[in-house]
């Protein structure tokens, strides 16, 4: 049975509201021609792509768990520091297990707009590139944390990206920016790390939850900017709307 600790936002409400409010800023252009520019680079309408970052934020309060691992002492802080950005840890008592999950807004969501994306943009070549650059950085920076799990600096993800996208492509650095930053972080920080997680006292480890999710999400809004500032001058807003 699912118990109720299982579902929380993966960040402390201080910074859950920080991205809320960036994600406000990149709405608040969907009048702008950068947006509608975007949204023809990435396949996606202005407001279809509103509505994947909003339940990307919304969704990262949904764990589904996938495997329970037996734990023979468990955290139960309310909240662990790391970098400077506070993390939540759910409060949960007599808790035999830690709980490897799938968080919906950090892992779910992202995988299937990436996939989307570098199937539409035909970008395999360069995909598999800048998705294992970013993947190997992340590995090599992503840190066990007593009580989390796997952690890693929240900007760290965002800024391989935006490097790594702009150099491979600066036609396709929307696309190529949000598929390599969102793949590659959960690869390279979260599933080449599942071996370190047990024994870390985490109640909850969850993938491209707590730790990750920061660092996807700033990674997709910035997506949005690239796709906007780098798009072909023959993406015009009528083809725009037309992908979406």
């Amino acid at each position: 049975m699912l118990r109720s600790g299982v579902h929380y936002f993966p960040v402390a409400w201080p910074v859950f509201w920080g991205l809320a409010v960036l994600f406000v800023l990149v709405a608040g252009v969907v009048a702008a021609r950068i947006l509608r520019f975007a949204s023809a680079s990435m396949g996606l309408g202005p407001k279809t792509m509103l509505a994947v970052l909003l339940l990307s934020l919304l969704g990262s309060y949904i764990n589904i768990p996938i495997a329970y691992w037996p734990e023979r002492q468990v955290s139960t802080a309310e909240e662990v520091i790391y970098f400077g950005i506070r993390y939540v840890i759910p409060v949960i008592h007599e808790w035999p297990a830690t709980v490897l999950a799938v968080n919906v807004g950090g892992a779910v969501i992202p995988t299937v707009l990436s996939l989307y994306l570098i199937v539409r943009n035909n970008l395999y070549g360069l995909g598999i590139v800048a998705i294992a650059i970013v993947a190997t950085a992340c590995n090599l920076l992503a840190k066990p944390e007593p009580g989390l799990g796997i952690a890693e600096p929240v900007f760290v993800p965002p800024l391989i990206t935006a490097v790594t996208a702009v150099m491979l492509s600066r036609r396709y650095a929307g696309p190529l920016a949000y598929a390599s930053g969102s793949l590659g972080t959960l690869i390279g920080a979260d599933l080449l790390n599942l071996g370190k997680i047990q024994g870390l006292g985490a109640p909850i480890a969850s993938i491209g939850g707590a730790g990750t999710f920061d660092g996807i999400f700033i990674t997709s809004l910035l997506a949005v900017i690239y796709a906007g500032v780098f798009a072909p001058a023959d993406l015009g807003p009528t083809r725009a709307y037309r992908s979406g």
